[in-house]
């Protein structure tokens, strides 16, 4: 490896292979180094007892097997979740507090609170962990960033939340306003990486529009974004204006990226060896969220619902009114690529029966994430005349606009309902994504 100082900042430490790309796009001409972010690279030697042969080696777990020289000497927060743990299945909270020569002294929740408890988009109140007497500090509440008071006194903010790879997920979203918050402040950022569950090749649909960022889009990416967690830190360290900090700020915050060890971009979940720990309530394992990114937007101002009472969560849909034979056959007709329709028949979540269609993808390397959800939309249209999209309230509207991204799409669909061209626009994301992707290939730590 080699080391690259800086004058008056962090080192960076980046494996060699950590620029690499694979296939794809050639990548966009690479600025010169921007710093400040270290990228700690895989512990060469690990002392952990891995979770089986090939399990992939989480930030948490390199930086364990390394000595925990990068929190060393410091006093620390942390900011995670239930799927905060490593690959034996511990919670870092645990394993940061038996690190010696370092003080864990606070901790930070997103959305869902510490231990995924609290429901969707609900605020949470500041509190105090049983478990370890440490202070919660709510990201979900009062304040969407850390307070200069919640940060009084920390050496650095170490992140280690599991994303899954959705631009409208919060997670992400938490981590990057806890950027701006420890940039402004002076305080060191740690992120611990993770797998993006939808492996690091596959990038689809809508790039934010600028004017739509919010709490649920804090990126201006593609709703599949093919970036893990780390790398996306290191996107917003590193490039002008994607953090909410004046220019100055930004080139004196510190970032360092605990890398993966063993991890690999066409790697979808699992293939990693690891065991899912459910994310939020709905998203219990991996087979949701594959549906997250596939039907989440569909189901988005209109009366399509994803999720069969308890069954099938963002895999089932249905439609009130409409038959799953309905379903699968105009659905069926649609003949997207690597997708399969099947009926399916469950107990509601009161009991009943119900029936419904399960989305299956048969071929993963011809799916597109997303390209169903604007064909549901579209269906939508067709389903409930004249267009359900046109009777949306001011509110629903800015609801539909900030997940989706793309205010022009939005303005379509009002004005031509069931007439919109879906494939015509999805030709059109589908090159933005793609420049994207090779635009983000200067940030890639895994080949």
């Amino acid at each position: 490896m080699r080391i690259y100082r800086f004058p008056l900042l962090l080192s960076v430490v980046v494996p060699l292979l950590g620029l690499l790309g694979c296939s794809g796009p050639a990548p966009s001409p690479t600025p010169p180094a921007a710093p400040p972010v270290a990228v700690l690279p895989p512990a060469p030697k690990p002392v952990v007892k891995p979770a089986s042969n090939q399990a992939v080696m989480l930030g948490i777990d390199v930086l364990e097997a390394d000595g925990f020289s990068v929190v060393r000497g410091k006093r620390i927060g942390l900011l995670t979740h239930p799927a905060g743990v490593n690959r034996r299945g511990e919670r870092t909270i645990d394993v940061l507090r038996r690190a010696s020569q370092t003080k864990l002294v606070a901790l930070f929740a997103p959305e869902h609170g510490l231990y995924g408890t609290e429901k969707a988009s609900a605020n949470i109140a500041d509190t105090i962990d049983k478990r370890t007497g440490l202070p919660v500090y709510s990201l979900h509440g009062h304040n969407r960033k850390p307070t200069k008071a919640q940060l009084q006194g920390l050496d650095a903010l170490v992140i280690d939340l599991q994303d899954i790879g959705v631009r409208s997920y919060t997670f992400n979203v938490a981590m990057r306003y806890a950027m701006d918050a420890c940039f402004t402040h002076g305080v060191e950022v740690v992120v611990l990486d993770r797998p993006n569950p939808l492996g690091g090749l596959k990038v689809d649909g809508p790039v934010l529009d600028r004017e739509l960022m919010s709490g649920v889009g804090a990126f201006r990416m593609p709703y599949v974004h093919g970036l893990t967690i780390g790398e996306l830190a290191r996107k917003a360290a590193t490039t002008p204006g994607v953090l909410d900090v004046p220019e100055s700020v930004r080139q004196k915050g510190r970032l360092t990226v605990v890398q993966m060890r063993g991890w690999r971009r066409s790697m979808r979940w699992s293939e990693t060896g690891l065991t899912y720990v459910p994310t939020s309530q709905l998203v219990p394992d991996f087979s949701a969220v594959i549906g997250y990114a596939m039907v989440g937007l569909g189901c988005e101002g209109n009366k399509f619902s994803h999720g069969l009472g308890p069954a099938y969560p963002y895999r089932g849909i249905s439609y009130p009114g409409k038959t799953a034979d309905q379903l699968q056959k105009d659905l069926t007709a649609l003949r997207l690529p690597g997708l399969r329709f099947s009926k399916v028949a469950v107990n509601d979540r009161n009991g009943r029966p119900t029936t419904g269609v399960f989305v299956e993808v048969t071929d993963w390397a011809d799916w597109n994430p997303t390209e169903l959800s604007f064909h549901l939309m579209r269906l939508a249209c067709r389903y409930d005349p004249p267009n359900p999209f046109a009777r949306l309230t001011d509110a629903q509207l800015r609801s539909f606009n900030i997940h989706v991204g793309s205010l022009a799409w939005g303005q379509a669909l009002r004005r031509e309902g069931a007439r919109i061209d879906v494939n015509a626009w999805y030709r059109r994301w589908r090159e933005q994504a793609l420049a994207y992707q090779a635009e983000s290939r200067r940030y890639w730590l895994y080949n």
